[in-house]
């Protein structure tokens, strides 16, 4: 249930807009937010963090801040990927309400409004649902699917299917989400995770206004394996199972071969067969390994202790 309701009066909206070579989308991008999040009564802050482009988006976002005061921008050392760019933004962002927003206009920025009025209804987290995802590839919606459902048959903490990073969040939502100290971020799950008043606003996704996304289907896999290895042990305590489950196979095939040989006189014969099954448990092992490495890996990474993200630049900031 949703806590009494708020007021927009006197508050600052934070739009955090991370960006990897995003120059093409910049003219859509700013003109749709002005015509639908500049109109909501509220103080605006508009933080983009630039992700290590390529392109002349920081350019571009430099000369545009220097006229525009409600512009702040952060860039990256290099390319640390979504996850950092958006962790940056949300520790820069100083408004009351905070949305995270992708550049390529595929988040639509009319659907702020009713983030808004969900708000101020009580709710601490309103995110979008994409209800319609016609504009993805049939190959690309099919992933999803199946990462969704396997994910949340895995995890603890489930997350709701077809959602992104684009939500609106409380500031206490920010706050606690700043506390996480996890290098390896998976922002969707860390979103559910912490919890709070949540309610979803279905919605239609649209094709990119311009350029080509900068996640190939094998980033996609690794994003969606840190995902999996970030919220569950589920993949190490499969093995249990399996490992048991082989152990009792074994036990039941050495017990016939025993009464084969006592009953026929003879034990089984078979070299490919028995080679088959060598090369079974062989293969069940490396995967185990694997599997126990993905872990391992990550530990690793957090032991180390590095920050999620370097700052190159910063323009529009006090200090």
């Amino acid at each position: 249930m949703a806590s009494p309701a708020r007021t927009r009066v006197g508050r600052t909206l934070s739009l955090v807009i991370p960006m990897h070579d995003e120059a093409e989308v910049l003219d859509a991008l700013f003109q749709r937010l002005d015509a639908t999040v500049g109109q909501l009564s509220l103080a605006l802050e508009i933080v983009c963090v630039d992700d290590g482009s390529r392109d002349d988006t920081w350019a571009r976002m430099t000369a545009r801040a220097a006229g525009d005061p409600r512009i702040r921008l952060v860039g990256l050392s290099r390319n640390f990927g979504k996850e950092a760019a958006l962790t940056a933004g949300l520790d820069v962002a100083l408004g009351d309400l905070v949305v995270p927003l992708d550049a390529d206009l595929q988040d639509p920025p009319e659907l702020i409004a009713d983030f808004v009025a969900l708000w101020e209804q009580g709710y601490d987290v309103v995110y979008g649902v994409r209800a319609d995802r016609s504009s993805d590839t049939r190959a690309k919606r099919w992933t999803a699917g199946l990462f969704y459902r396997s994910f949340n048959w895995l995890a603890e903490r489930e997350i709701p299917a077809s959602t992104g990073d684009f939500r609106l969040m409380d500031r206490a939502v920010v706050e606690a989400l700043k506390a996480l100290p996890e290098r390896n971020r998976f922002m969707k799950g860390l979103f559910a995770w912490v919890g709070f008043r949540q309610v979803g606003v279905p919605y239609v996704r649209p094709e990119r206004v311009a350029g080509t996304s900068s996640f190939p289907y094998r980033r996609l896999f690794r994003f969606a394996l840190d995902g999996m290895t970030s919220f569950s042990t589920a993949p190490l305590r499969v093995w249990t199972v399996v490992g048991a489950t082989s152990a009792v196979v074994a036990l039941l095939a050495a017990a016939i071969i025993v009464v084969r040989v006592l009953v026929v006189g003879r034990d089984v014969p078979g070299y490919a067969s028995l080679m088959v099954v060598i090369l079974f448990a062989f293969a069940l092992q490396m995967i185990a390994l694997g599997v126990l490495g993905e872990y391992i890996g990550r530990m690793y990474q957090e032991v180390k202790g590095r920050p999620i993200y370097l700052i190159r630049d910063r323009v529009g900031f006090d200090d």
